[in-house]
């Protein structure tokens, strides 16, 4: 995985691609924030080394490198799904090249299934915590220590002063937005009602099929984490629905003008500090 790793960021490096203020990996649906981007290269999948390929509709593909406001920018327009047949390490293999680009703050969207009663579809919720559900972990295995360190500390997975910081901005351009906690589980099946009941009952606020293993292997090389998601559809005790694809990037797409307001002015704030990753030790659990 290093020297994948390292020979993709020298790929990368070599077409002018450099340290960017932030990482961005949008999801379903949420693709055209790229519209706010002042684009300066964007380079397909297929034509980087040891990329994997997105399968999923709705993610195009590519690697764009620009700027928005005054602010260096690394977007992933497409993310990868360990239900699509990647491996995990294929799946996050994106987040450890943008590391090592230079990247120390990383923002991620999705869009999800809302079980919480106040929610309705096309509303905006902060990722405050998530409940990781997927089948494999992303550190699993051997750890490089070269990448972080064996145990990683996830107690504050997505930055409190970056939820304080959109909240401003939220209020600023009076986007409603909730804060709750998001619950992953592998995919690709829509859940069933009583999985609905099952993610609510175990404390999450809405469900997905993404961002968490990517937020962790984040977490595990020291960057700072925020997310957001679009609810998408619901599944609410008593009024869970059919659900479609097609119907959660219809949804995905009219939330997308609010969700690109909130994320370029996030941006075009200051930044926040990177914190040095920490390594807990004697911790194992």
């Amino acid at each position: 995985m290093w020297n994948k790793v390292q020979e993709t960021v020298k790929f990368l490096q070599n077409k002018g691609i450099s340290k960017a203020d932030y990482g961005i990996i949008l999801g379903t649906g949420l693709g055209n924030l790229v519209e706010k981007i002042d684009i300066e290269f964007s380079i397909p999948y297929n034509k980087i080394p040891n990329f994997p390929v997105s399968t999923v509709e709705g993610h195009s593909g590519e690697l764009i490198f620009g700027t928005i406001g005054t602010k260096k920018v690394i977007a992933m327009r497409g993310r990868f799904h360990y239900y699509e047949g990647w491996t995990m390490e294929q799946t996050v293999f994106p987040v450890r090249v943008m590391k090592f680009l230079g990247v120390e703050n990383l923002i991620v969207s999705n869009a999800s299934g809302g079980v919480n009663p106040a929610f309705k579809v096309g509303d905006i919720m902060i990722i405050t915590d998530h409940i990781n559900f997927m089948p494999v972990h992303p550190l699993h295995g051997k750890n490089d220590e070269r990448f972080g360190p064996r145990f990683v500390d996830m107690h504050e997975a997505y930055s409190k002063k970056m939820i304080a910081k959109m909240e401003e901005v939220a209020l600023r351009l009076n986007i409603p937005v909730h804060k709750g906690i998001y619950l992953a589980l592998q995919g690709p099946t829509f859940e069933t009602p009583a999985e609905y009941k099952m993610v609510k009952i175990l404390g999450a606020d809405a469900v997905g099929m993404s961002t968490v293993p990517e937020v962790i292997v984040a977490k595990h090389m020291g960057m700072i984490c925020f997310g957001i998601s679009v609810i998408t559809d619901l599944g609410v005790e008593g009024i869970v629905e059919a659900v479609s694809h097609e119907e959660v990037q219809k949804v995905a797409k009219i939330a997308e003008k609010s969700v690109g307001k909130l994320v370029e002015e996030f941006i075009k704030s200051p930044l926040t500090p990177a914190s040095p990753a920490g390594r807990p030790e004697g911790q194992c659990h």
